[in-house]
């Protein structure tokens, strides 16, 4: 659910602040307020288009904040695959700043791309404006809406039919890439045996190149490496002058010498006696270092020469060993393929007409479920377009065969009439705008129980109607909101009589600027504003009547419906 919304620097609004609730959110104005603007500022927070003109004059940046204190399944699966998480009281921040040169997007502190907002907005809001209701038109969002409503075990039928179907398309495209080109298949075969015979010819072993490489620097070190073992022998124990093992020699006689005067001395006597043994075994292990040392020309060419072929290997076919390796077996699968090229693609023939028959089979069942919640659906839409005041309704879902794709070989159109004796026409073909809004109402209303959405916002919903329509579909946005939480700007007061909140958008000016506030109403201001709404030039005592008469109305069908 959509907590609050705080919107700054935004065209007219300088600092707007809106705890929302459940149930039903109403907001009301007058023309020109800015009740789109906020429907706007949503959608910003949404990763839509950002016009930098909407900044607010004088400020440098723009900014909408959406704070979530429930989250959807499908918000979670979006969240765990951003790697965020909701705050400990389980809310979620999306939060767009936008300036004349940046963008910003962040959830829960997080930056994250527009198109990664766009996508968890999704999961949170459902928003339905004039153009959004044209989604209706598309094929596509009324397979979508049947597959919705056959709940159940559609998800999972579904789940089975987009993965049957990508096994079915992948090895359909293999089969065409073997059979289209027979000379290419040869080259890749010809290609294959050299590139194996190469890499066999190498003998090449794990852990080979590290050995090599720490043999052929040591080689190429050898004269240094030579040098300073010398010195290093000549200061511990050499021959001539002092060095380390004579000078600790020394060291012990003349602590041996008073060792029995203080027993501190003697302590000392005993580890320097253990360094003098340790000094003589490492000039020993010096000595015979430097005596097993030699340098083999044969051997450092050799050692060298296998380097640079195990390089000239890595360059072509991997970056390890390993790597190498491993292609060559993929290159001596792809020779066994070619050893019995019939009979391999006999197999894989035979696979792709499995693969065909498993996914025809996912799709039947598909099918099989669609049509058998059609005429479910058909009905249900059916009253409901009659409780939105359609006087007639011919109403028929057809389904027939399509293009095969992940959601299987299925599509469906709406065919409606809402004229006596006119034949039912594609749902495209015979609506008007405020037609298709009330259908969009009917499919919400229909689907409150089973869309995982919390939020719905309508915008425009009351476009092109008034009287008993207009408290008809007043009735249905409120039926709505006994699921989701609804929002919705309207100005019409059959439907701002039906608010369990309501919010007045008001516009102020002086000779400086102008703002736009939202404020909360209580019933007396809401009153106030249904009164307005109901087309007094002034609100009088009768008007503010009729206001509480709509108001209570209203209560009665909330307490039925819910």
């Amino acid at each position: 659910m959509l907590k609050n919304l705080h919107v700054q620097n935004l065209a007219l609004i300088e600092d707007a602040d809106i705890e929302f609730s459940d149930g039903l959110n109403i907001l009301t104005g007058e023309t020109g307020a800015g009740k789109s603007l906020l429907m706007g500022s949503v959608m910003m927070a949404m990763g839509s288009k950002f016009d930098t003109s909407m900044i607010r004059k004088g400020k440098e940046q723009a900014l909408v904040e959406l704070v979530f204190d429930s989250v959807p399944e499908k918000a979670l699966q979006v969240l765990g695959e951003l790697d965020i998480f909701p705050e400990d009281d389980g809310s979620v921040i999306i939060k767009r700043t936008c300036s004349a040169s940046k963008s910003s997007c962040r959830i829960n502190g997080s930056t994250v791309a527009v198109r990664e907002m766009k996508k968890l907005s999704q999961a949170f809001i459902d928003i339905h404006g004039q153009r959004d209701y044209e989604t209706l038109l598309k094929k596509s969002e009324l397979l979508s809406i049947l597959d919705l409503y056959c709940g159940g075990d559609m998800p999972h039928i579904l789940k089975d039919v987009s993965e049957k179907y990508r096994i079915y398309t992948d090895l359909k495209e293999k089969l065409e890439e073997e059979t289209s080109d027979t000379s290419s298949s040869a080259k890749e075969a010809s290609l294959a045996e050299f590139e194996a015979a190469e890499i066999d010819d190498a003998c090449l072993k794990e852990g080979e190149d590290e050995e090599l490489e720490d043999s052929f620097r040591r080689m190429s070190n050898f004269r240094k490496i030579a040098e300073s073992i010398g010195k290093a022998h000549a200061m511990i124990g050499g021959e001539d002058g002092e060095n380390a093992c004579s000078l600790a020699s020394m060291a012990l006689r003349e602590l041996s010498s008073v060792s029995e005067y203080d027993t501190g001395i003697k302590e000392l006597e005993e580890e320097l006696a253990s360094a003098e043994s340790i000094l003589s075994d490492l000039n020993m292990e010096l000595g015979s270092y430097m005596s097993s040392m030699e340098f083999d020309e044969e051997e450092f060419a050799r050692i060298g020469d296998r380097l640079d072929l195990i390089n000239r290997l890595k360059s072509k076919y991997g970056r390890t060993i390993g790597d190498i390796l491993e292609y060559s077996e993929s290159r001596k699968k792809i020779l066994e393929k070619y050893a019995d090229y019939d009979a391999y693609l006999a197999k894989l023939r035979e696979d792709t007409e499995k693969a065909c028959a498993d996914y025809d089979k996912a799709c039947r069942k598909a099918s099989s479920l669609r049509k058998k919640n059609i005429p479910l659906l058909e009905k249900e839409l059916t009253d409901k377009l009659k409780d939105l005041n359609f006087l007639t309704v011919d109403f028929e879902i057809r389904m027939e065969d399509s293009k095969p794709g992940p959601l299987g070989k299925d599509a469906v159109d709406f065919y409606i009439s809402f004229n006596p004796g006119e034949d039912r026409k594609p749902l495209a073909e015979s609506s008007s705008g405020g037609e298709l809004s009330r259908m969009m109402l009917a499919v919400k209303t229909v689907m409150a129980g089973k869309e995982d959405t919390g939020t719905l916002i309508f915008d425009e919903i009351d476009a092109g109607i008034s009287g008993i329509t207009a408290w008809k579909v007043a009735e249905s946005l409120s039926g709505v909101a006994g699921h989701h939480q609804v929002i919705c700007i309207t100005h019409l007061p059959q439907i701002a009589a039906m608010a369990d909140h309501h919010y007045v958008i008001v516009k102020h000016s002086d000779n400086n600027s102008t703002t736009t506030d939202v404020e909360a109403a209580d019933f007396e201001t809401s009153i106030s504003e249904i009164a307005r709404l109901l087309g007094s030039d002034s609100v009088s005592d009768s008007s503010l009547e009729n206001a509480r008469d709509l108001k209570a109305k209203a209560g009665k069908v909330k307490t039925k419906n819910r």
